[in-house]
């Protein structure tokens, strides 16, 4: 095994769309359309509304973070259609219930991603959800890593993937 390195740029952004939409698709109801790729540059959460970061790592033979950005709106929406409430009732219940929700969510997409990891033979376990919201917090950047950044559109949401990859 070559490392992460031998993973090409197209498999990976297969194997995130895939994750994505087959989490979206059966969770939310909805299906994730790949927009497009976003350089680190580029990558910019509006100053203006609140999102809920999701995270989960890997660690194995292939080590690795994936970050999921998803705006309030659509938080609320897949935590109401997930567990089978109204909107306002969702609203009731407050942050920390979305925030679980959202912390189920990118469990799955990146058990999803892994599994597709191991299948090419890069053994790795993942590590707990950590789940932040707020107005552009600062994302945990692991250092030698190779980002890769994915837009997509779900329920007329943006929603963005950030994998990085390390080791190998």
């Amino acid at each position: 095994m070559s490392g992460h390195n031998s993973i090409s740029d197209a498999y990976i952004q297969d194997l995130i769309t895939s994750a994505v939409n087959n989490v979206c698709s059966t969770m939310v109801r909805k299906e994730a359309t790949f927009i497009r790729r976003l350089e680190a540059r580029d990558f910019r959460v509006s100053a203006q509304e609140a999102h809920f970061f999701g995270c989960v790592g890997f660690r194995g033979q292939i080590n690795g973070l994936v970050h999921l950005c998803i705006p309030d709106n659509f938080a609320q929406h897949a935590a109401s259609v997930i567990l089978g409430m109204k909107p306002d009732e969702m609203m009731m219940q407050g942050e920390d219930m979305v925030g679980d929700v959202i912390g189920e969510i990118t469990n799955m997409t990146v058990g999803n991603f892994k599994n597709a990891l191991c299948d090419m033979g890069y053994s790795c376990k993942l590590t707990i959800p950590r789940v932040v919201r707020g107005i552009n917090p600062n994302m945990e950047i692991l250092q030698s890593s190779r980002r890769h950044i994915f837009h997509f559109d779900c329920h007329k949401e943006s929603l963005v993937a950030d994998i990085q990859l390390v080791g190998g």
